[in-house]
């Protein structure tokens, strides 16, 4: 993609942004349903505009049940790939709240800030994902801690995992579900992604955003797999971290099988966000 072909695209967003963040405002104050639809549909315009195709396998979590996803994460790519499937809130550092655009763009989208040079702050956003979680909402925890670079699977920390366990104390519900989710980055123009292009798709590190998008947005269309394990039962009596290492050992598994279909066949389809996002 040529410069000038980024800079449209990104004109496009920007107009289309411009539109629909004053109706989101307004809709999440009022709590008005389509403020959980809007951001589905921009992500997926993102996608579109950057040549970004995703594959989904499994079965993403029911509408209305407590549920804290667990992923790994290799990008800020990630956000826009997984909040195009339905609609989502993430747990994300506090830093990004005082990002430009960006920040302004989390809160559109709902996410809750950790703090993590406060050792009250885990205790604090356990207490909102709990409230969220026990209105029904599906939140996105990355319990690697940061970004990987996109070659290995980091250990899952459990500590705020204890959040489905406060979800509990404060709802009526018996039992929260953890759902492992893996996203791969398997293939570029076509042909699998190697270690070395891999720096164009993974963010980690001290990467400064906007050139590692240019980078990325200069190299060609992209397919993602996004794969959704069985949910894991989360109950009173349920071990945190053994819950924690089911999931993570689930991702593990799911993104080695996902690398190893791509080596083995010119493309994955199972089905995509178009026929999972529900209206």
């Amino acid at each position: 993609m040529t410069r000038v072909g980024i800079a449209a695209r990104v004109s496009i967003l920007a107009a289309v942004f411009a539109l629909l963040a004053p109706v989101q405002i307004v809709a999440g104050r009022r709590g008005a349903r389509i403020a959980h639809r809007l951001p589905v549909h921009f992500h997926r315009l993102f996608l579109r505009l950057f040549d970004i195709r995703v594959t989904v396998e499994g079965a993403p979590p029911e509408h209305g049940h407590p549920t804290l996803v667990l992923a790994n994460h290799v990008s800020w790519l990630d956000i826009p790939v997984m909040a195009s499937l339905l609609p989502l809130s993430f747990i994300a550092k506090q830093e990004i709240a005082d990002w430009p655009v960006f920040g302004f763009c989390a809160r559109l989208q709902r996410c809750i800030f950790l703090d993590r040079t406060r050792k009250a702050a885990t205790a604090e956003v356990n207490a909102e994902v709990a409230e969220r979680l026990a209105g029904g909402d599906a939140i996105v925890l990355f319990p690697e801690g940061t970004t990987g670079d996109g070659n290995r699977l980091l250990p899952f920390r459990s500590s705020l995992v204890g959040a489905a366990r406060a979800a509990l104390a404060e709802s009526a519900h018996e039992e929260i579900r953890l759902q492992p989710l893996a996203i791969s980055y398997l293939r570029r123009n076509g042909l699998p992604v190697t270690r070395r292009e891999m720096p164009e798709i993974a963010w980690y590190g001290d990467m400064e955003l906007p050139p590692h998008f240019l980078a990325y947005a200069r190299g060609g269309p992209l397919d993602v797999v996004v794969s959704w394990g069985k949910p894991i039962p989360f109950g009173r009596e349920t071990d945190r971290k053994r819950a924690t290492a089911l999931a993570e050992a689930e991702v593990r598994q799911a993104l080695r099988a996902a690398a190893a279909r791509s080596w083995r066949v010119p493309n994955v389809l199972v089905r995509t966000q178009d026929e999972t996002v529900p209206s």
